[in-house]
């Protein structure tokens, strides 16, 4: 298995330097934040950044920061979160560093009823959120269930996540083709972006963030017992399965309403809980709110490098994000393949 009791909370940071990181981390969310606000097709200074925030400014710059790059760039930070979070969650309950939300099928079920409603059911586009849910959580469930044999191994959570991922996809591809004529949505949706996201778009995510941070944050310590062996989580009055369970929830209501509003986007879920275990081991009372922290600066870090790069054309995020994710991947293979295989 790859994460290991013996090496749980130690990490790779001394105390002291951990709150020092936090506050690093915290101070580098806040400058992707204000790179992301002056950035783009139009730059815009600091000072007038300053000025639209208290109010003295109005006009262009006004318009551009408040109405378009300002809840775009929140939108990106909170969908950071949420798949961070379900990224960390994931990998502690399965044991794996590879269990991303969408290597292992849950961004995939997710995408297929996510897209199902786009597709068949337009006028109900305000049910995406709780259709991706189900399809999120169908996901991880049977990947858990085709995987687990005495214990979930690696290998087969792999596989199983591949095997689910592709069946979905298969879902996803078949809709496309026999509904040709209401694909372009879909293609978007397929691709993972933040174009044209607005306040209603935050709105919508703001309340997942809130129910599944705080739930995050309170199994918390449930995780830290669950990187021991069963018998000892046992032991120690931990509800192993129930917890499992409850966790997997957790993580598939993130994702899902991450993927209902910015569609597909890989790797960032495997990644940034990979970063912060290397700084606080595996401690979750310490790797969940810095995997947020982390998330929040690398999607908009991306999302507004993917603006500026080919303007005035603008790259979809989930595009940089798997010409980055892909490579990460075969590292991890390549240089803990012993563990996870």
């Amino acid at each position: 298995m790859f994460i290991k009791s013996n090496a749980g909370t130690k990490g790779f940071l001394p105390f002291s330097s951990k709150t020092a990181v936090f506050i690093f981390l915290i101070l580098i969310a806040l400058a992707s934040i204000l790179f992301s606000l002056v950035q783009g097709a139009v730059k815009i200074s600091v000072p007038e950044i300053i000025s639209v925030f208290r109010g003295t400014v109005t006009g262009g710059a006004h318009d551009i920061i408040w109405n378009v790059r300002f809840p775009r760039t929140l939108v990106a930070a909170i969908v950071g979160i949420h798949l961070s979070l379900a990224g960390a969650l994931l990998q502690g309950v399965m044991r794996n560093p590879m269990a991303d939300p969408h290597i292992i099928g849950v961004s995939s079920g997710a995408g297929l009823f996510g897209i199902g409603m786009i597709i068949l059911f337009p006028a109900y586009s305000y049910l995406m959120t709780p259709a991706a849910f189900l399809g999120a959580l169908g996901a991880a469930m049977l990947v858990y269930a085709l995987a687990w044999q005495n214990g979930v191994k690696p290998v087969r959570l792999i596989l199983a996540g591949i095997a689910v991922s592709s069946f979905f996809g298969s879902g996803i591809s078949a809709m496309l083709v026999f509904y040709s004529d209401r694909v372009d949505g879909a293609l978007l949706f397929m691709v993972g972006g933040l174009s044209a996201k607005t306040w209603p778009h935050f709105m919508q995510l703001l309340p997942y963030t809130i129910i599944g941070g705080l739930c995050a944050l309170m199994v918390a310590g449930r995780m830290n017992i669950l990187t021991l062996d069963e018998q000892n989580a046992k032991g120690l009055g931990l509800r192993v399965e129930a917890t499992r369970l409850f966790v997997i929830a957790i993580a598939a209501l993130l994702s899902a309403s991450a993927v209902s509003v910015v569609g597909l986007l890989g790797f960032l879920g495997m990644i940034v809980p990979h970063v912060t275990r290397l700084l606080f081991g595996h401690d979750y009372r310490l790797q969940l709110p810095a995997s947020a922290l982390i998330g929040i600066s690398v999607i908009v870090v991306f999302d507004t490098i993917s603006r500026i790069i080919f303007a005035p054309i603008e790259l979809p995020v989930g595009i940089m994000m798997g010409a980055v994710g892909a490579p990460f991947f075969v590292y991890l293979l390549r240089k803990k393949g012993s563990h996870i295989i």
